[in-house]
This record gives C-alpha cells, structure tokens and sequence, in this order.
C-alpha cells in the first residue's frame, strides 16, 4: 500500500458510522446525537462512542451531522382527556410536576397536548413531522389505538397506567389492586359489613384493578360484593352512585372510593342525606391528593405518589432516547394507606 497515490488515499472510502455505532455497541442514531451534543445521550453510551470514534479515527461527515440534526429536543405529554377535565383534577398537576421536575435541567421542552381520540390523526401527523422525539401517554381509555399507531411511526413511548389490550408499549403504574385491598381491609378491621365501593371507569386499568383489589378483600373478609356503583373519576359521577348506593342499600356502611375527586361528591351526598362520616359511614378513597386533607371530615385514603409517576414515566421515557439497554418494560410503584378523619 506504499505506492498508493493521493487522489487513491482521498478514494478510499474511511469508516462509517455504522461501523462506529457496531464497535460501540449502539444504535446509528445515538451515534448521531454524541456527534451532535444532544441530550438524550447516556454517559455510558457517550463514553462509548467516543472510544470508537477514536479507534476507528472516524471524521463525522456534514451527512452523518445532520442525522441528528432534525431531532426536536422536545417530548410530548398526551392526555387523553377534555381540558376542563384536566385543569380540574389534581391527579394531571402532580403528573406534571413530576414530569418538569425530572427535566429540570436537561434542555429538553416539553409539549402538552389534550386530544380526543377524534383528533389522533391530525395528531400522529403533527409527531411524525419531528416536532417531539417521544411521547408520555397519560388517561388512556380502553383498547386505544394511538399507543400502537405512535408506535408504527416510529415515535418512542411510555404510558401511565396498564395499557388495556395487547400492548408492547412500556409503561409505569401504581399498584392499584393492593391500594384496593387494603383499603377493603381497614375497613373490615374497623367492623364494616356492608362495604360498598364507587369505581372509576370501567375502561381504565386504574378503575379495573382498585375494583379488583376490594373484591378480593371482601372475599377475604367472606363479605357479599353486591354494592358497586359505577363513577368516572368525577365529584358529579361520585354524587350519583352514592344516590344509587343509598337508595338500594340503606344499611350501607362503609364506602371504598377509587379516587378522591371523585369522593368529594360521595361526602356531599352522604352529609346531604344526615349520615355521619365515620359513624354511620366510614369513607376511604384513592390518590391522597390534597383534596383529601381538605376534605370535611378529612378523608382516609390511599396514597400513591403522582409526581413519582410522571417523573419514573420521564425516566424510563429519556432512557429509551439514550439508548439504554436492559429498561424495564413496566414498573409498578407501591401504594400505602393515610388514616385520617372519615375511616
């Protein structure tokens, strides 16, 4: 090779970077955003790419810069709900905290977006056009399609909540099936025989799985699960099934409410109607956001930690755009009881 000229040396093709990313061990387009200093980069994976780079004496085309160079530096929160909705239920500011907390300081924007399932099309075209590099899926309900259809786009995602259907998406949880059950079992250890339960949507892993858990309580207890009024994470909705509960069960004597928003309601009707909480009905419900510090008498709940939610979401979320390896497909965060006043 002595002999070769100039014009054969500039010929030769050096190496690519497909050959920097299988040294490293990476993905091209993580080789890409260590080229171009961006933030979805591991140490790990940066140190690694680095190292090829300089055993290979690998020279980053302007092509090989500009791979990256569309990325958005931006992830998308999708809530699957109404804006009025959102706005007022405490449940949506604490996944928000917990996911602005967990960017702080990365340089990473971070765009909210209310969509209806009417509007997944116009929504999927907007992603795809490069506008975020991955999406947090928040309120999804029954077999809904955009998890696999961000997917199909290419679009990584992580979801809160159990994604009902057959879904490879990861995603982040509450252990909403041992909230559940406890809450049956202080209640049965305070001498409750009639526990009845207020739900939420029966579309919704979180409603399917607290319903789940007070069942098995009450088969534990050997207790009838006759008492089940449908709510949907509402004041309204939870005023209207324990009008419904009362009218078919007057001996009620004990409510599990899968959600404090939604038990706000079930107090109004309870006081409405003349029954002393705890005496005549003890009350127990779900989140431990702040309305149920603040509620009359404060509410006995069970506490799952919304801001640890929307901060592991972000984390297994920018781990994925990093390249990790070896990221759990699901995490389940653990649940406890608060005692106060109403149970």
């Amino acid at each position: 090779m002595s002999g070769m000229t100039e014009i054969d040396r500039q010929r030769r093709p050096g190496p690519r970077i497909e050959e920097v990313a299988r040294l490293a061990g990476v993905s091209k387009s993580t080789v890409s955003r260590v080229i171009n200093g961006e933030q979805y980069v591991s140490a790990k994976a940066r140190d690694a790419v680095h190292t090829a780079i300089t055993h290979l004496r690998y020279s980053p085309n302007q092509a090989a810069r500009s791979l990256a160079g569309s990325k958005a530096n931006a992830i998308a929160l999708i809530v699957s709900e109404q804006g009025s909705r959102v706005l007022g239920d405490p449940f949506f500011a604490g996944m928000l905290r917990g996911v602005h907390a967990e960017l702080a300081g990365r340089h990473v924007q971070l765009l909210l977006v209310l969509s209806q399932p009417r509007d997944h099309d116009d929504l999927l075209s907007y992603l795809a056009s490069g506008h975020a590099d991955g999406a947090l899926l928040v309120s999804l309900h029954g077999d809904d399609p955009l998890p696999r259809r961000l997917h199909e786009i290419g679009l990584p995602v992580v979801a809160c909540g159990r994604p009902l259907g057959a879904s490879a998406v990861p995603f982040v949880d509450s252990d909403n099936f041992t909230g559940g059950l406890d809450a049956v079992r202080h209640l049965v250890s305070l001498g409750r025989t009639r526990i009845a339960t207020v739900t939420g949507p029966r579309d919704m892993a979180a409603g399917i799985d607290r319903l789940s858990g007070w069942r098995r309580g009450l088969a534990e207890a050997e207790l009838p699960d006759d008492l089940v009024a449908e709510a949907d994470f509402t004041p309204e909705s939870g005023a209207r099934a324990m009008t419904e509960l009362l009218d078919r069960a007057p001996d009620v004597d004990a409510v599990f409410v899968a959600a404090d928003i939604t038990a706000v309601g079930v107090l109004q009707v309870l006081h409405a109607r003349g029954k002393q909480v705890p005496e005549d009905v003890a009350v127990v419900g779900f989140d431990d956001s702040l309305l149920a510090s603040t509620a009359t008498p404060p509410l006995t709940t069970v506490r799952q930690d919304i801001e640890q939610l929307g901060r592991t979401m972000t984390w297994r979320l920018l781990g994925e755009l990093a390249g990790e390896t070896g990221l759990p497909p699901s995490l389940l965060l653990p649940t406890s009881l608060v005692r106060r006043a109403s149970a």
